[in-house]
This record gives C-alpha cells, sequence and structure tokens, in this order.
C-alpha cells in the first residue's frame, strides 16, 4: 500500500480564529470582527487529503517497517482528532529523529496545533518544518494567510510580521508558478491544487494589504482570490467591498457586497445593508 507523500504534506484545518481589532477605522474593526466564521477555512479542510500527494516521500524503500507503521498511524489519525494527531506526532519524533518522515510529521504538527489555536506551538513546528525545507509550499501559505488573521496592532513587531506574511505568501506563489506535476497525480487533481493554494496565497496578501490600509493593491489580490463563481469565502468579498468603498468605487463596492451578500453566514446580512448602501451611493445618492 502506497502511504501520501511527505514533503508538502498539511492543508489548513478549519478552525474559527479569533480575529484582533484593528486601531484603525470603524469599518475595518467590523471587518475583522465578523470574519471569525469564515467559509474559507471550511473550504481549505476539504482539501487536505490532495495536498499530500504533490511530492513523494524520498528514500520511502530504505525505511524501517516499524518507522513506516508508525508514521502511517500518525498520518490516517481523522483531522478532527488534533490531541491523538499531537500525540502520535510527538512520539514518532522523539523516537525517530532523524527519519525522512520528520518534515511531513513537523507539517501535519503544525496543522494540530492550528486547530488547537495554540499558536506558540504552531509557529515552533511551522518553523522547524520551514527550516527543514524553505520551499514548503503548503506551510508558508498556511503561515502567511494565519499572520493577518490573528494580527494584533499592539503586539511584538506588527510590521514585520505582515511583511513575513507577505514575503511567504509571495515565495509560495512563486514555487507554485514554477512546479512541475508529481507522478501518480493527475493533470485535473494537480490543478487543482495550485489553484486552491495560488487562492489562499491571494487571499492572504489581500488581508496583509488591507491590514496596512493599502486598499488598492488589498483590492487587486482579492479579486483574484475571489475569481471563482463558487465556493467563494464571504470574508474576502466583504473586505474587498471594503476595499473599493474606500477607493470611492461604489458601483464595484455594491457588486462584491452582493456577492457576499448571497453567502450563507455571520456577514450575509452586512453585506446585503452595505450593497444597497453602495448602490445608493453609485446612483447619485448622499
Amino acid at each position: 500500500m502506497n502511504l501520501p507523500p511527505a514533503k508538502v504534506g498539511m492543508a489548513v484545518l478549519a478552525v474559527a480564529l479569533g480575529f484582533s481589532l484593528m486601531t484603525a477605522s470603524p469599518l475595518q474593526a467590523q471587518v475583522m470582527q465578523n470574519a471569525g466564521g469564515s467559509t474559507e477555512m471550511q473550504n481549505l479542510r476539504a482539501s487536505q487529503d490532495q495536498l499530500n500527494i504533490l511530492q513523494n516521500v524520498e528514500n520511502r524503500s530504505q525505511v524501517a517497517p516499524k518507522e513506516t507503521d508508525a508514521y502511517r498511524k500518525f498520518f490516517r489519525v481523522p483531522p478532527q482528532n488534533v490531541d491523538k494527531k499531537i500525540t502520535l506526532g510527538t512520539a514518532f519524533l522523539q523516537r525517530y529523529p532523524k527519519s525522512v518522515y520528520v518534515e511531513a510529521v513537523d507539517v501535519g504538527l503544525t496543522n494540530a496545533y492550528l486547530a488547537k489555536q495554540d499558536w506558540k506551538n504552531f509557529y515552533n513546528f511551522a518553523n522547524q518544518a520551514l527550516a527543514k525545507n524553505p520551499n514548503e509550499v503548503d506551510v508558508l501559505t498556511t503561515v502567511g494567510w494565519v499572520i493577518p488573521h490573528q494580527f494584533d496592532p499592539n503586539g511584538a513587531s506588527p510590521a514585520q510580521q505582515l511583511q513575513k506574511a507577505e514575503a511567504d505568501e509571495k515565495h509560495a506563489l512563486d514555487l507554485l508558478s514554477q512546479m512541475s506535476k508529481p507522478k501518480g497525480v493527475s493533470a485535473q487533481q494537480f490543478a487543482a491544487m495550485k489553484a486552491q493554494k495560488s487562492q489562499q496565497a491571494h487571499s492572504a496578501l489581500g488581508l496583509v494589504y488591507f491590514r496596512r490600509g493599502d486598499y488598492a493593491d488589498s483590492a487587486t489580490e482579492l479579486q483574484q482570490s475571489t475569481q471563482a463563481s463558487t465556493g467563494v469565502d464571504e470574508t474576502d468579498l466583504f473586505v474587498l467591498g471594503a476595499d473599493l468603498q474606500n477607493l470611492k468605487r461604489h458601483a464595484d463596492a455594491a457588486k462584491a457586497f452582493a456577492r457576499c451578500s448571497e453567502v450563507a453566514g455571520p456577514l450575509q446580512a452586512r453585506c446585503k445593508q452595505s450593497a444597497d448602501q453602495e448602490s445608493h451611493l453609485a446612483g447619485g445618492g448622499q
């Protein structure tokens, strides 16, 4: 039986992140306050298994059967059983610290601690995975996505944190543009995987720029993350509407808010109200 590969192996688990309020406009604060029920995180959960087949485990034939079995047990733990995942992963790293599967376990533990919102361990294991492989696309996009969502403008080095998120996502997008299709993955699967990770990266960049008050660049990124006709995150659409609102592009803002209002979620009523207001302004109303 083939094992799931180790090199890229982790997607974001759905988790209601506690968004920090921005010390900027009331509109910005409301975006962050209402975004916790994001459907984007739910959409990303669905791609978890697919993203684990992007690359092959190296030297797998040279791994002892007990080590392979231990990795198999770790990988097969359902994503909702976070505590068991952490227990098996921690035990694996203690027993096989030089295993070819260590990077994959680091990535899996990053995922598990994200689900628990244990930020200290989340960043510790993400950093370990990136130290082993700076081109770990899934960790780059995950960390770059979490930073602007979990961002505290009054925390330590907020500007540097946003710079890191921006750099991680831009690096991920560069890697995705150069990535070759691995063996055992259909062209359709590979295209879907790349599209999903690219969407996540543009979503993260959009929020990074929104955090900075750079509405034009934020809108450009979010227009890319919301291109799909279905499965688009309401938070991305709401922030895009807010960007366009700040840019006085009222007709475009009304369209973004209207799309957001079609998505069931905590922002639906607010989007409907904003769509009506922007439509009124676009028509010359005051």
